[in-house]
């Protein structure tokens, strides 16, 4: 990526990490996302197992 380039995509490795700005900003953007991501994950599977539960 050269300097001054704008992000074409933003998978990890189509970013720029040597870049602080980048750096935080996407760091903090899928750690956000990987909770988010963590906590439906769980919300499911404990529905899922509450609702096979309660059938019998």
């Amino acid at each position: 990526m050269i300097h001054g380039e704008t992000v074409h995509s933003s998978l990890p490795m189509d970013l720029p990490w040597w870049m602080p700005d980048h750096f935080v900003f996407f760091g903090v953007l899928y750690v956000v996302l990987g909770v988010l991501g963590a906590g439906l994950a769980y919300t499911i599977i404990k529905s899922w197992c509450d609702s096979k539960k309660a059938q019998h």
